[in-house]
């Protein structure tokens, strides 16, 4: 029992940091870009918008492979393998002389924070039946509260320099990675594992057999509109508010840590009963 909560406890973190790290990258951004490239803030908005894609693209290609090496392989060594790039990554970015480095940084970051895939194998693994919906609603708070803490560290940590949130979440990630190393058990047995197939991890294969279930092709539309619309907001916020408002990274953080604050509520205490 002990073993399991720690490993529940493990997993929480992982997820944690890794929309840590989102958030925190968004107040600071704009400053980062403009030191980096030496535009303005108008051009460094295109380059903030390329530098997401960037993100995106690369856990959209490698989310399914990290799943099958890990299927493979098990959970634990891909996890901490992610852990490990996560806080390199942050490090890379920390110490970038130019801005190529930073889109290096965000094809790490993209890469690595594809583990959430990973670890939700790893809860589908240890929960049994009766438990298995309230450790995937840890997944989900992990979520929530990663979207508050990022931007407010983000953004206080940026009114110090637009380098030092990154040294703090290097040293969280890696903090996280070691404890891994010596703590978390393996979550899938030999039995359980199976081959690496390039098929399986194809990300247009995948969607495509999502749309064989013709009752939820509504769904994944609305779903991707949805997405589409927040993060258009997130990836402009704080350029915009920069802009408009002269807000500075402190500002940035603390209104994005409200509309996490405003997300947790809804979910945890307004969808349930709504529904």
């Amino acid at each position: 029992m002990k073993k399991k909560n720690a490993a529940l406890s493990f997993i929480f973190i992982t997820v944690l940091i890794d929309i840590v790290g989102i958030g925190l990258i968004i107040p600071i951004v704009p400053n980062l870009i403009v030191e980096l490239a030496d535009v303005d803030n108008s051009k460094a908005a295109i380059i903030g918008g390329t530098l997401a894609a960037t993100y995106a693209v690369m856990q959209f290609f490698f989310a399914p492979v990290l799943g099958g090496l890990s299927d493979k392989l098990g959970r634990r060594p891909v996890l901490l393998l992610a852990l490990f790039g996560l806080g390199i990554d942050y490090l890379v970015i920390a110490f970038a002389p130019t801005l190529a480095w930073l889109f290096i940084a965000r094809m790490i970051s993209g890469i690595c924070g594809s583990s959430v895939t990973v670890a939700n194998a790893y809860i589908a693994d240890i929960s049994t039946t009766e438990d298995r919906a309230k450790n995937f609603g840890m997944i989900g708070a992990a979520f929530g509260l990663g979207f508050i803490i990022g931007p407010a560290i983000g953004g206080f940590l940026g009114e110090m320099g637009t380098k030092i949130p990154f040294f703090a979440a290097a040293g969280l990630s890696l903090l996280n990675w070691l404890y891994g190393y010596f703590i978390i058990p393996e979550s899938l047995s030999m039995e359980n594992r199976r081959a690496f197939e390039w098929k399986r991890a194809n990300p247009f294969g995948t969607l495509k057999s999502l749309f064989k279930y013709k009752t939820i092709v509504g769904l994944i539309i609305c779903l991707f509109l949805i997405y589409i619309a927040a993060n258009a907001t997130h990836s402009n916020w704080a350029f915009y508010t920069k802009e408009k408002f002269d807000w500075s990274p402190q500002d940035i953080g603390l209104s994005l840590m409200f509309v996490g604050v405003m997300i947790a509520i809804v979910q945890g205490g307004v969808v349930g009963p709504v529904v």
